[in-house]
């Protein structure tokens, strides 16, 4: 739960409720959280979105519905259909994690210019369109999974990418910023790179096959939350858990789990939960006039087998 931050919001709400007209104070509000994919994830996102709107709904007596509809597959298209249903209905806001910021440009541009206002969770944005953001630096949180594989190789060995969707900005800049780091290492060698599409199936079929490929493979890091699950359950049926270090990206039951057994040393993790959290209520405030930041900055925690009970 997300109580050590709702006495601030509290006096947050109790000060924008207090500048609106009564009748605007009572009204309804409907958001639409469109994510990449069905995804545990983006279930994280939801949950915390949900408990905005209940916090809201508590405090002002407005009504607050979050509609979160997940496209089925990574796919555009699908994601793009969600999107243009979405808008005909004309909700409040918006809240959508974009596949591909080209592919979405125009279904995104289509709602702005129906002056329905959009946010993007943990991604840069569409260039020139000044999306607000909710999210961390997703460079940072990389280099620091990428340092701890660096650290647990003594600065050398083969090493292998796993990338989510390879046109999602966010997963892109991971697997760019995992490489900057092995590039700065001489005797790390990245010899092989996945694309799992955020599906922890095809994560561990990518997995198993490259570690055939390469048997001399040191060490995994995954660009998205399904590939740490999917390359544990590929090392784990090898037969080389600990043989194998993984160093994973975010906190699904699965991964930590995984700490746990020893199969995943670590995790650099963002905070999804509390992403969903403050997306409402920034919508909201921007529903009611209030100018918000265009960027949340919810950070992210490593975790490893030293913290992951206190972390439970």
């Amino acid at each position: 739960m997300l109580r050590n931050v709702l006495w601030v919001l509290s006096l947050a709400l109790w000060a924008i409720s207090t500048t609106t007209h009564a009748d605007d104070a009572q009204r309804q509000y409907r958001f639409v959280v469109v994510p990449k994919v069905v995804h545990p994830w983006f279930d994280q996102l939801n949950e915390g979105a949900q408990e905005a709107a209940g916090e809201i709904q508590r405090l002002t007596g407005a009504e607050v519905t979050v509609q979160y509809t997940a496209p089925q597959s990574a796919s555009v298209a699908e994601q793009n259909q969600i999107l243009e249903r979405a808008i005909a209905t004309r909700p409040d806001a918006i809240i959508t994690d974009l596949l591909d910021p080209t592919g979405n440009r125009a279904v995104i541009r289509e709602a702005l210019e129906q002056e329905i206002p959009v946010s993007v969770i943990d991604d840069k944005g569409i260039e020139d369109m000044h999306l607000p953001v909710v999210g961390s630096d997703y460079c940072t949180q990389a280099m620091v999974a990428a340092e701890r594989l660096v650290e647990l190789l003594d600065g050398k060995g083969n090493v292998a990418i796993m990338m989510g969707v390879p046109t999602a900005s966010n997963h892109a800049q991971r697997a760019e910023c995992s490489r900057a780091v092995f590039d700065r290492h001489p005797d790390i060698e990245v010899v092989a790179t996945g694309v799992d599409n955020d599906s922890i199936s095809t994560a561990q079929n990518q997995a198993a096959a490259i570690m055939q490929a390469h048997p001399e493979l040191d060490g995994w890091i995954p660009s998205n939350a399904a590939g740490p699950i999917g390359i544990g359950q590929a090392v784990k049926e090898a037969g080389k858990a600990g043989e194998i270090k993984i160093v994973g990206i975010d906190d699904l039951n699965q991964t930590l789990s995984l700490i746990q057994e020893g199969v995943i040393d670590s995790t650099s993790a963002l905070r999804p939960r509390l992403m969903g959290y403050w997306f409402i209520i920034s919508a909201w405030q921007r529903a009611n006039g209030a100018e918000v930041p265009e960027y949340i900055d919810t950070g992210h925690v490593f975790i490893d087998q030293d913290n992951i009970e206190d972390y439970l």
